[in-house]
């Protein structure tokens, strides 16, 4: 105490400085997540969806839900999974009787590749997984 003396600083801050600079913090923090999503998002390979391409806008003819059946005589027909069957076994030349076209009297009853289907209210079943049965489709009796 012989000569040194204490020397104190005060620093204010107003309030419109401290609002701004967590206005600012806050800001960056939303920037730095949206960025990391954006990094996710290309590190996964969504981000395919956000962008418009041709590609997706096009119709493409897949043959993953088709099936092919086919009659007695080797006439064949490709049809979408799960299209009714009345109007498939039509185009095959196939005429089932109808009675009560609601399945419940069985009179419309077809065997298609081994399993028994009502033609009136049935669908066309899923393609076979066989390679062979694809090429030659469901034989309908």
């Amino acid at each position: 105490e012989s000569g040194a003396t204490k020397k104190t600083t005060n620093i204010y801050f107003s309030n419109t400085s401290d609002s701004q600079h967590d206005a600012a913090r806050r800001k960056e923090r939303i920037m730095n997540y949206l960025l990391s999503i954006l990094a996710l998002a290309l590190a996964v390979g969504s981000i395919d969806a956000f962008c418009v391409s041709k590609q997706s806008t096009a119709r493409r003819a897949t043959s993953l839900n088709q099936t092919v059946l086919s009659n007695s005589a080797g006439k064949k027909v490709t049809a979408k999974e799960g299209s009714p069957l009345k109007n498939v076994v039509g185009k095959l030349g196939v005429k089932p009787r109808y009675s009560c076209k609601k399945g419940d009297c069985g009179s419309c009853t077809l065997t298609v590749g081994g399993s028994r289907i009502k033609a009136c209210v049935g669908k066309v079943p899923p393609p076979p997984r066989l390679k062979s049965l694809q090429e030659k489709g469901l034989l309908v009796k």
